[in-house]
């Protein structure tokens, strides 16, 4: 862990990955940041002992930079960049929907570059990261990826050409969870229970399942049919959310992020 790292675009994921790498024992003398504002950069100065460069130098002194701007802003920084980013560089883009050959096709020929979409719980050390090598990533290029994104959760390599699918899954899957809890805690308050209450229950359930499903290895459908009693309640429940097309409805919204992260990488935005 002697090599130089910087993280370009230290917003709220930048920063998980920078404190994830120091908890996993990277050096901050080894770690550079770059962001826009000066008071940020003196924030990540003060709270993690790193240096705040410019682009222009982050690129010149780092041998891996991490993009982790946001998709929008990926062609104004690869021109900046490109000047001075010699073919050994390792470019990690963490950047939704930005296929590896758009990053390629403005740096030097033969640059190396892995493609991750991680998701939100990278902020609590608990993302999954879904990992693609472009077409010069060698096998230790996504090595010392999962390195660096395995200190903020699990990682999990895929071909590039199921990065859409992975990120309707993955990268916006906490966002279909949070959205159950939300209807759970209406229909919690609904039966009679205090918000604040019901919403206790509800994430403490999540918690306990998701644990049993990590650590049980036991597939989903047998964990539920241990719940479910012949006539009870949670069969009930079962029927009611098949009779309103729940499977479904959750199988057609994650077509419709995989259908929007295809528009995203091909520049309909």
């Amino acid at each position: 862990m002697t090599k130089t790292i910087a993280v370009l675009g230290t917003g709220k994921i930048g920063e998980a990955l920078l404190s994830g790498m120091i908890r996993a024992g990277w050096r901050p003398a080894d770690l550079l940041v770059t962001t826009r504002r000066a008071d940020r950069a003196a924030q990540l100065r003060d709270r993690y002992g790193v240096e705040p460069v410019t682009n222009a130098e982050a690129a010149k002194r780092s041998d891996t930079l991490i993009l982790a701007v946001k998709p929008q802003d990926m062609g104004t920084l690869l021109d900046e960049l490109a000047p001075y980013v010699p073919a050994d560089r390792l470019i990690i883009s963490a950047a939704a929907g930005i296929p590896t050959a758009f990053i390629e096709e403005r740096l030097t020929s033969g640059t190396p570059v892995v493609r991750v979409m991680p998701n939100t719980p990278v902020l609590v050390d608990e993302g999954m990261s879904v990992i693609s090598g472009g077409s010069h990533a060698t096998p230790a290029h996504l090595h010392h990826t999962e390195e660096i994104f395995g200190g903020v959760g699990k990682t999990a390599r895929v071909p590039e050409s199921q990065q859409d699918a992975a990120t309707a899954l993955s990268g916006s899957g906490p966002a279909y969870f949070y959205f159950l809890v939300e209807a759970m805690t209406d229909a919690g308050i609904l039966l009679g229970l205090p918000r604040a209450q019901a919403h206790d229950l509800i994430v403490q359930a999540a918690i306990g399942a998701a644990v049993m499903l990590r650590d049980s290895g036991e597939h989903p459908v047998k964990l539920r049919e241990a719940v479910t009693s012949p006539a009870g309640t949670t069969i009930s429940a079962i029927r009611e959310l098949e009779n309103h097309g729940v499977r479904a409805a959750l199988i057609a919204a994650i077509e419709a992020a995989r259908d929007r992260s295809r528009e995203l990488a091909s520049g309909n935005g």
